[in-house]
């Protein structure tokens, strides 16, 4: 097994961009292993509807950075409390769902850290019966990688309220997230240490030596990394435009009047759209839903819209901004 240092970089689409490419393009007959961490994000599954997942008015407050992955699963939120790690390794048939198989070394080195881990249902690694790390894989072409958290020192109120969605508020086929009680890795210790320290303890316990073998990155491998950085991770169209289709409502009570925003969704791009309210307003509301189809759903793009129109023509006393926090509150 051969180690991949990705320098502690905290971007976390260039992280699964450097996943990716090694299950791609480095050595089919070589398994790989490599930790990451990431500044404050929201990672949504393969098949989940980005909108469905996050609390969209926090995530924009707090500059939390959304990303979707290959893998399947649930949303997960981490920052650089949170230390992930990916085995990256040839598809021998048996291995994917054998979640077991790329656990057990991490669950062995959380144990003789006096961490009482252990592997629960399907995906999950716990302690006491809370989740301290989440498992997901993804297989193509004869080989697999297999990624899991590990949160060390994650701050859960952020994750709470971050991940925290209305389920009333999204009608879709996406596939849910199950929520589930956590605690971190750093509160189950026998002896407290940094996030460093843990790190290079699993690393050497895993690899079981201090004499790590690592890949050397060639500039070649470092431009290929950076186009799947670019083309996947960093591009809207794969984290919010491979959603499933959604039907949304937004219902809010002003002193001016009641506006409601029924919707619907795909690829997030807005298809249908109807306004209800007993607003007064002196131009017909249609025209506006008109002018808001074929937009994104987003905020930046909705205020786009609004921003071409007097929103108070049609809604009466009703600031604009007000009416954006209705939507993605």
């Amino acid at each position: 097994m051969i180690y991949l240092d990705n320098q502690d970089v905290l971007d976390q689409a260039y992280n699964f961009a450097m996943e990716e490419y090694a299950l791609r393009f480095l050595d089919e007959n070589e398994t790989y292993f490599m930790f990451y961490r990431m500044k404050p994000t929201i990672i949504v599954g393969k098949n989940q509807n980005t909108l469905e997942e996050i609390n969209h008015s926090f995530v924009e407050q707090h500059d939390i950075d959304v990303l979707r992955r290959l893998s399947g699963g649930g949303a997960v939120y981490n920052d650089e409390g949170n230390i992930s790690f990916s085995m990256i390794t040839k598809d021998d048939g048996n291995s994917f769902q054998n979640f077991a198989r790329f656990t057990e070394p991490v669950i062995r080195a959380l144990q003789k850290l006096g961490v009482n881990a252990k592997l629960s249902g399907r995906n999950d690694i716990e302690v006491d019966g809370k989740k301290i790390s989440g498992n997901a894989q993804f297989s193509t072409k004869g080989r697999l990688y297999s990624h899991g958290t590990l949160l060390f020192d994650v701050d859960l109120e952020m994750l709470e309220a971050a991940l925290k969605v209305d389920p009333e508020k999204y009608l879709s086929k996406g596939v849910k997230s199950v929520r589930s009680r956590v605690t971190t890795i750093r509160e189950h210790l026998a002896q407290d240490m940094d996030i460093q320290s843990f790190k290079q303890i699993l690393l050497e316990s895993i690899f079981e030596t201090s004499d790590i073998p690592r890949y050397e990155f060639t500039a070649e491998d470092k431009l290929g990394i950076e186009k799947l950085c670019v083309e996947r991770y960093r591009n809207w169209d794969w984290t919010y435009g491979k959603s499933p289709k959604a039907s949304i409502k937004r219902k809010k009570r002003f002193p001016a009047g009641t506006i409601e925003f029924q919707l619907d969704i795909n690829k997030n791009q807005i298809t249908t759209a109807t306004i209800y309210g007993d607003f007064f307003g002196t131009e017909d509301v249609v025209e506006l839903a008109n002018k808001m189809i074929g937009c994104r759903f987003d905020r930046a793009s909705i205020r786009e819209v609004f921003q071409r129109i007097d929103t108070k023509n049609y809604f009466g006393n009703i600031e604009t901004e007000a009416i954006l926090e209705m939507l993605f509150e």
